[in-house]
């Protein structure tokens, strides 16, 4: 049982991540940074950068952790062989 509930936790935050995510580029689509120094320009565009590859990095890592939890939780519900003690 705590595959399955692990499985649905991390099914949620990757659902959450997700939608973060999607808010995430919107933002930074929407508001451009306009700055007169190249240096500000290249520090907002490398923050704007791991913000969005980060987002994206949980919600990939909770959906893999999910599917891994699900399977494992199926695999458990199936009944498999013994190993044989001889």
């Amino acid at each position: 049982m705590s595959y399955l509930s692990g499985a649905i936790t991390s099914g949620v935050f990757a659902w959450l991540c997700l939608g973060l995510s999607k808010r995430a580029v919107t933002y930074f689509s929407i508001h451009q940074p306009s700055y007169t120094s190249a240096i500000a320009q290249s520090i907002a565009s490398a923050i704007k950068t791991l913000v969005i590859g980060m987002s994206f990095l949980a919600t990939f890592t909770f959906a893999f952790i999910g599917l891994g939890l699900t399977l494992v939780f199926l695999r458990e519900l199936i009944p498999g062989k013994e190993a044989d003690s001889s």
